[in-house]
């Protein structure tokens, strides 16, 4: 089964507004430096600054830093590649820059240059948490653990309560089966900020290490913080399953459907639950939408053929 483990890549960097703030700033580069505004707002009230042609030096690295940011975040990573070469070639001893450059690589799927940026925006501030986490979430896809746990714990040592770096760090500890670290690493999180993801990432420890009971428990804590997210109830689902609650594995999946009804391993499961309740028309039913979504699930193959529906 799916595990419900979901890795989140460095959080967005967002410019300070005080190391720039003027008497005379105008609203557009208030609004474009402010972290209150929404990133379509800033990325509008930056493109007004930069297109103003007033600002030079560390404030125009800035006004392009964060567009190329916010440009980021909506994928256009060719328009935020060029924003932020050209904050580099504007100032290039501005670590904002970098990071956020290394972002686009490693969305592009260039890990060697991202890390590589990542490398420059750390040498030019020894103490930039993102920076450390987000090379070390390089490191993890390129497929180095210990790597990615050594600068994960440098973003902690900066940033005590980095909820990002903590999970990532766990996920990194979760995927070389040190599970007692993971479960620390989770336990820190949740305590910091609970959120759906943490509890999950939690409940996948206990599960991994055979604690049912108390991985159903985190399952349904994710449940509680947002209803509406699948990831708990499906989770929540394939335990009782495991425990032999197929009704009540039955109305999780049901529920998991309701809010993310592309969930492949949702349909599958679900299938399963019908066909041990004796349910064989919608035990098959529930397969074929599977392999409809995922062609060549071998699950839902050997289930048809149990059920003499293949």
């Amino acid at each position: 089964m799916r595990s419900g483990l979901v890795l989140a890549l460095g959080t967005v960097l967002l410019l300070a507004a005080p190391q720039f703030a003027a008497a005379e700033d105008t609203p557009a580069w208030k609004a474009c430096t402010s972290v209150n505004n929404s990133s379509a707002e800033r990325l509008i009230a930056c493109t007004t600054v930069i297109e103003a042609k007033t600002e030079t030096g560390r404030r125009l690295a800035g006004a392009l830093c964060i567009r190329g940011n916010e440009l980021t975040e909506k994928r256009d990573l060719d328009a935020a590649l060029t924003d932020l070469n050209a904050a580099i070639d504007e100032d290039a001893s501005y670590a904002c820059s970098y990071v956020n450059r290394g972002r686009v690589y490693a969305f592009k799927g260039d890990l060697d240059r991202a890390i590589a940026d990542y490398d420059q925006a750390i040498k030019l501030n020894p103490q930039f948490a993102l920076a450390y986490n987000n090379r070390g979430d390089a490191w993890r896809r390129k497929g180095e653990p210990d790597r990615a746990i050594a600068d994960f714990t440098e973003a902690l040592k900066a940033s005590p309560n980095y909820v990002t770096a903590l999970s990532n760090r766990g996920a990194a500890f979760y995927a070389k089966r040190d599970y007692a670290h993971a479960l620390e690493d989770y336990s820190t999180a949740i305590r910091i900020a609970p959120s759906v993801i943490a509890y999950i990432n939690r409940g996948d420890v206990y599960r991994q290490t055979e604690q049912l009971d108390r991985a159903m428990a985190d399952y349904g804590a994710a449940i509680k913080v947002d209803p509406t997210d699948a990831r708990g109830w499906r989770n929540r689902g394939l335990i009782r399953l495991f425990k032999g609650d197929n009704k009540g594995g039955l109305a999780d999946y049901n529920k998991a459907l309701e809010y993310d009804p592309k969930d492949v391993f949702s349909w599958n499961n679900r299938g399963q639950a019908k066909m041990r309740l004796g349910d064989k028309t919608g035990a098959i039913a529930d397969f074929r939408k599977a392999l409809e979504l995922q062609p060549g699930l071998k699950s839902a193959i050997e289930s048809l053929k149990e059920l003499g529906a293949s």
